[in-house]
């Protein structure tokens, strides 16, 4: 079932919102050569609690037979598509690229955000999946109108992204969000511009392309969480909580972006 949030409820999502993007500008001040993903999901966690959150990734399971995931944060380097499991003997090194994806409740509201960011100088082309996978998140948030449909989000990020030479995952979604992690209904990034449900004022929804700069197929490691790409190409992730309102889109998690 869709939630439509009343006006005081995405007052509360801004707080939580807030709090989320601002664990991605320091991630986009800490992330360097020689830190580890441990200590990036340490200063994650000392954020989240300091601001009276809870980390929602922490302990989350999707399903009883999965083992709760472990960290505050997902940390996934190079060809780790989504969820890498943050660890203090994982080193950055010069030229990786390190999607950061975080989650806290706030005073039982939900915020969801990720960012891809750079370690040290990359290689182009690296640079340029990273600037394309966010650009491709800009034109989604752009068609989230009340009216549109969730076939035109996704189609802002397909339509864009593949004629570039890119690969869309389509095994993994956005999805709705709000006193809970994860709602529906589930936000695709591929589809057809005017099919699907249609968007109405009140909804808050997790956009989060990611994009692979090889073929689409891709993996679970051997942890159980890890998704990686089947041919270890690059793969690049960033995600907003956006509420869909009366007068347009509203970015909840402000975070900076890597450039």
């Amino acid at each position: 079932m869709i939630k439509i949030k009343k006006p005081e409820e995405i007052a509360q999502m801004r707080i939580a919102g807030r709090v989320t993007a601002e664990v991605l500008d320091i991630m986009r001040e800490a992330v360097r050569p020689g830190i580890t993903t441990g200590e990036l999901d340490r200063l994650a966690e000392e954020h989240i609690r300091r601001n009276n959150g809870i980390p929602a990734f922490k302990n989350y399971r999707p399903g009883s037979d999965m083992t709760p995931f472990p960290g505050t944060i997902c940390a996934s380097v190079n060809d780790e598509v989504v969820h890498g499991i943050p660890d203090f003997s994982r080193v950055l090194e010069e030229g990786d690229i390190i999607s950061v994806d975080v989650g806290a409740y706030v005073s039982g509201w939900c915020g969801d955000a990720a960012c891809t960011y750079p370690v040290g100088e990359i290689s182009p082309e690296r640079k340029r999946l990273l600037e394309v996978t966010e650009d491709s998140l800009n034109r989604a948030i752009a068609q989230a109108l009340a009216g549109n449909t969730l076939g035109d989000i996704g189609h802002a990020v397909e339509g864009y992204v593949v004629p570039l030479g890119y690969g869309v995952v389509r095994d993994y979604t956005g999805h709705g969000i709000g006193r809970k992690m994860h709602e529906a209904p589930q936000i695709p990034n591929f589809g057809k511009a005017g099919q699907g449900m249609t968007l109405k004022a009140g909804m808050t929804i997790a956009i989060e392309p990611m994009i692979m700069s090889g073929r689409e197929d891709v993996r679970v490691g051997a942890n159980g969480w890890t998704v990686l790409t089947v041919d270890g190409s690059d793969a690049a992730h960033f995600e907003r909580t956006v509420a869909v309102l009366e007068d347009g889109p509203e970015i909840l998690t402000k975070w900076q972006s890597f450039r």
